[in-house]
């Protein structure tokens, strides 16, 4: 998938880098750091496409050329956002809640090209069924760092996160940060007279 214009990536995401890498997509990282709050009354869904709103928005300003992409990942247990850990302290606590547990994964993702003065919202949503992690295996896998820059305090792709999920109903890799379905349709419906031949 190539495009006619420059392509940017706003976030510093190692997980969304690489997915696109994987695509064999020519782009540019340009991380936002705009605020990540929310209102809390708004739904999960409404959360993940604000919050990308205002990345794109931030690094669309500065590049007058490009199409830009931004993405924003929530985990949602009983009601509640889980984000990042703070600490190891913290991670141990979200494993615990998650361990016997599912849960939904939201992503946003927002693009815009300013030249045709087109911006887009739109999200994705996948359930995670956990399976039961015993107190050892929370503590071994938060003591290897992995989970402290995960929203929910795991990544499905790790080499040890992935052993402790059951099943999932949805995108697989909407969890691990950029549902790659839903962006190729957005693109193809949306932005397809920037894609060059082929995909």
């Amino acid at each position: 998938m190539q495009f006619s214009c420059p392509f940017i990536l706003a976030s510093g995401s190692p997980r969304r880098k690489h997915l696109l890498q994987q695509l064999g997509v020519a782009f540019e990282i340009q991380v936002s750091d705009v605020e990540e709050s929310f209102d809390e009354r708004l739904s999960p869904e409404e959360i993940v496409e604000q919050i990308a709103l205002r990345k794109v928005r931030s690094i669309g300003q500065q590049n007058g050329r490009a199409l830009v992409l931004a993405a924003d990942t929530i985990v949602v247990l009983d009601g509640e956002i889980l984000g990042k850990p703070a600490d190891p302290e913290e991670a141990i606590q979200m494993l615990r809640r998650l361990s016997g547990n599912s849960h939904v994964v939201y992503t946003g993702l927002a693009l815009l090209h300013r030249p045709s003065d087109r911006l887009v919202t739109a999200h994705e949503k996948t359930t995670v069924y956990f399976d039961e992690m015993s107190e050892e295996e929370i503590k071994s896998y938060v003591s290897s760092g992995s989970p402290m820059d995960k929203a929910g305090g795991y990544g499905i792709q790790d080499d040890r996160g992935g052993l402790f999920i059951e099943r999932i109903e949805g995108d697989f890799y909407n969890v691990v940060g950029l549902p790659l379905h839903r962006l190729y349709n957005v693109i193809k419906q949306e932005f397809g007279d920037l894609l060059q031949a082929g995909f």
